[in-house]
């Protein structure tokens, strides 16, 4: 049997650049780590990009859709044909990450995984209809693991089209009614932590609504205890098709040499996942915003994560990251186009 893509080899960090990028800040006209973690930021993507002066000009965002079975226990504020409609919403341009992707002259991509709405066919949406959603793992299986093969085939097939394009920064963002639910599940199952720690109001439910979100959350990770230990497989029992190709995607970029900069609580969770199945995917994720939702903080604690922004946003879609695009590239724009105290004329602080 051959080795599933998954598991190849990511691709390295340069550390000579690294090293040499660190030392151009040491010169830079400025006390040395005065611009706190835009130094850092700036170095740690010379290193990805394997240029001692990084540049952030080509973004790609992709949006990644699917409906959930598990919207059938009542576990969300809002009805499912939502997921479809925003994809229109998405390519029409209304929504939040269609300005933000405007604002920062990104190329944005929609790819629906599969949802309810019988026979879409969007005019710039990719429609891979690899189920009409996934089934509720409240009771079963979310997925079969041919159609969670496919979902992280997805993932990386978008990260192909944006290295394609020349993309030095790769974005994922995410859409489907109930999946915080989804995302709640897995981070239990993976992290075996309570379950009251990682169940928020996604949407907007109200503290009710939270409580019986959590107990369905108990009911299915009770259902799926035995194969808690292999994360594909919690993936593919409690996961949905938008999450799984964020993990394809996140694993691909590492193995591409594309950085990726990870979105909220959802995204998070996908990283999580990736980081588990081939744990040096790791070096080549950088994480945008804390959010609200209150899984998030724990999550990003597990992966030692220091996220750019904390604006108490919770829509999802890859806003927040897409938010610190222009931190990251201001970064970058300091660390390259700073005069050196050479090259200025000034004094240096005194060896």
């Amino acid at each position: 049997m051959t080795q599933a893509w998954w598991m190849n080899p990511c691709q390295s960090v340069n550390a000579e650049i690294v090293e040499q990028a660190a030392a151009r800040q040491q010169q830079l006209t400025k006390p040395a780590g005065s611009l706190g973690r835009l130094e850092t930021v700036a170095v740690q993507l010379a290193g990805l990009q394997g240029q001692i002066k990084p540049t952030l000009e080509q973004v790609w965002i992709a949006i990644f859709a699917g409906d959930h079975g598990v919207v059938a226990e009542g576990v969300s504020a809002f009805p499912q044909e939502v997921t479809g409609q925003m994809l229109l919403n998405f390519v029409s341009g209304g929504a939040a990450i269609s300005v933000l992707a405007r604002q920062l002259n990104a190329q944005l991509e929609v790819v629906d995984l599969g949802t309810v709405t019988p026979s879409l066919n969007l005019p710039g949406v990719r429609h891979l209809n690899i189920g009409p959603g996934t089934a509720n793992f409240a009771k079963g299986a979310a997925m079969t693991p041919a159609q969670g093969e496919l979902a992280l085939q997805a993932g990386r097939d978008s990260v192909l089209r944006a290295k394609a394009a020349g993309a030095q920064l790769f974005i994922g963002g995410e859409m489907g009614i109930g999946n915080t639910t989804a995302a709640s599940a897995l981070a239990c199952a993976l992290l075996d932590c309570p379950v009251a720690h990682l169940t928020g109001p996604g949407t907007g439910l109200n503290a009710e609504g939270v409580n019986h979100k959590a107990q369905v959350i108990e009911r299915a990770l009770a259902l799926h205890a035995a194969q808690r230990g292999d994360a594909l497989q919690t993936l593919f029992n409690l996961g949905g098709f938008e999450i799984a190709a964020l993990v394809g995607a996140y694993l691909a970029c590492a193995q591409e040499g594309v950085a990726v900069l990870v979105d909220g609580f959802i995204c998070t969770v996908a990283a999580l996942v990736a980081v588990r199945l081939n744990p040096v995917c790791r070096e080549w994720l950088l994480f945008g915003h804390r959010g609200a939702e209150p899984g998030h903080r724990h999550v990003l604690e597990t992966l030692n994560a220091e996220p750019l922004l904390e604006l108490g946003l919770r829509l999802g879609e890859g806003s927040g990251a897409a938010l610190a695009v222009p931190l990251l590239r201001l970064a970058c724009d300091l660390h390259g186009q700073m005069a050196t105290f050479a090259e200025a004329a000034v004094a240096d602080r005194p060896a």
